[in-house]
């Protein structure tokens, strides 16, 4: 079997490598090590690129990028807290609400504040969360893309897409009320 060319891998990976820094940024907070995690995953992408089917170069470049983080961050002993969900008390916002509407107060409120205290706000979110955030609304991906990269139903990806911009919104809100 012929091996890929390195042309024709760059052709299909290189264009996403901006959308692979920010979401190992987002999951090991830090940039010299987010640059580790991203070569890593290049390098993984391109060992296994012949078996790459073709469809949505992004999503499948963010998984590995997301598992090659989630590797670091094991191997290195830094594991993320995982906040506890219950369904009765956080319930999957419907289609129907204003949560699931492009315009919310949580939004307004991003586009408020300054970008410094959203970092520092969305560095404080469990990885899971930070993870479906930057996906979403840095990277633009579809929760269908994000369900594929992080191997979760979509209505996971509704749920901790819900539960991270109301701690998102709980955590800038002090913020400004400290400032």
């Amino acid at each position: 079997m012929v091996q890929p060319s390195a042309e024709e891998f760059e052709r299909v990976a290189l264009p996403h490598a901006a959308a692979a820094l920010s979401l190992a940024r987002a999951l090991v907070r830090s940039d010299a090590d987010a640059e580790d995690v991203v070569q890593e995953a290049f390098m993984r992408a391109f060992k296994y690129f012949r078996g790459f089917s073709g469809v949505n170069p992004r999503a499948w470049l963010l998984s590995i990028v997301r598992n090659a983080g989630y590797a670091f961050l094991s191997k290195n002993g830094r594991t993320e807290p995982v906040e506890a969900f219950d369904e009765e008390r956080d319930p999957s916002p419907s289609p129907w609400s204003s949560e699931a509407r492009p315009e919310t107060p949580e939004a307004a409120l991003l586009r408020a504040v300054d970008t410094k205290a959203v970092q520092a706000a969305l560095g404080t979110l469990p990885a899971e969360f930070r993870e479906v955030v930057v996906l979403r609304e840095l990277e633009q991906c579809s929760y269908k893309e994000i369900s594929d990269i992080a191997h979760i139903p979509i209505g996971t990806v509704m749920s901790r897409l819900s539960r991270a911009r109301k701690l998102l919104h709980t955590r800038l809100s002090e913020g400004r009320a400290e400032g």
